[in-house]
């Protein structure tokens, strides 16, 4: 009797967590897992590398599980207006670097499926790296309609030993022109409205947050690996680094999904 009352007790609890205990359907708040990528190939070149392979396992987890691949900004909306909605399990795919396989293996995938895709780009490498893209390539992948363009500083310094190395206004002088001249050159090269940035090595604190600020950014991420919510500082925002090693299983594990084989769904995530 005992258990049978307990089992009745949980059921009833989970109802009202669903339907709220007058009755009504409550909407259950969508929680963002925003990925950042670096780089792609055949093979894993570093850690910082995805297989074409694995990355292809990963869309279709996104697709068995039911995730809708969204643009950022649509997400920056969503944190900033309280009325605005996103579908249910939505996710962003983030790229950082400017890497040349953005252009030579992520494109045709992007291209095929459709999703939205933002980069995160420092631009003293474009068409000067021989491992970067070029401002040609650059403007191909903005002129998809699919590819967002922001900022990922000037030169990708580390903050932290930028600090330690010069005198606290120095520094602060530093970091503007880093987050200025980013700015202004991304925008002159490819026409996009530059007010994101990703921290290079996910270095950040509230100075930086401050001066970010000051400088008219408007979101900022991180590496801190937890999905966004409604209570994510704008300027903090988390991502999940993307590794080779987070294969179908272990990436399914990452979102939050049972260890188990996914049913197809019915969503529309490429």
């Amino acid at each position: 009797m005992c258990g049978k009352f307990m089992v009745c007790v949980v059921l009833a609890g989970l109802c009202a967590l669903a339907w709220g205990t007058d009755g009504v359907t409550q909407p259950v708040e969508p929680r963002v897992a925003i990925l950042v990528y670096h780089r792609f190939s055949e093979t894993a070149d570093d850690s910082m590398t995805v297989r074409m392979v694995t990355f292809e396992s990963q869309l279709r987890v996104l697709r068995e599980y039911g995730y809708h691949i969204v643009p950022l900004r649509e997400v920056i909306d969503w944190l900033r207006d309280p009325n605005a909605a996103l579908p249910q399990k939505p996710v962003v795919i983030t790229v950082d670097d400017g890497h040349r396989s953005v252009f030579e293996k992520l494109l045709p995938i992007v291209q095929r499926d459709r999703f939205p895709v933002t980069l995160f780009i420092y631009p003293s490498a474009i068409s000067n790296a021989s491992y970067a893209l070029t401002w040609e390539q650059l403007q191909t992948l903005k002129q998809t309609g699919l590819v967002d363009i922001q900022s990922h500083t000037y030169w990708h310094p580390n903050f932290k030993v930028e600090r330690k190395q010069r005198s606290p206004a120095d520094f602060q002088q530093f970091v503007r022109t880093q987050l200025d001249n980013s700015r202004r050159r991304l925008e002159t090269q490819t026409g996009a409205h530059i007010d994101m940035l990703a921290w290079p090595y996910g270095i950040y604190d509230d100075e930086l947050i401050a001066l970010a600020a000051e400088e008219h950014y408007l979101a900022a991420f991180t590496l801190d690996a937890r999905k966004a919510d409604r209570h994510a500082r704008l300027l903090a925002l988390p991502r999940f680094l993307m590794t080779d090693a987070y294969g179908a299983r272990a990436f399914a594990r990452l979102l939050g999904e049972p260890d188990t084989a996914p049913r197809p769904a019915t969503g529309n995530a490429p």
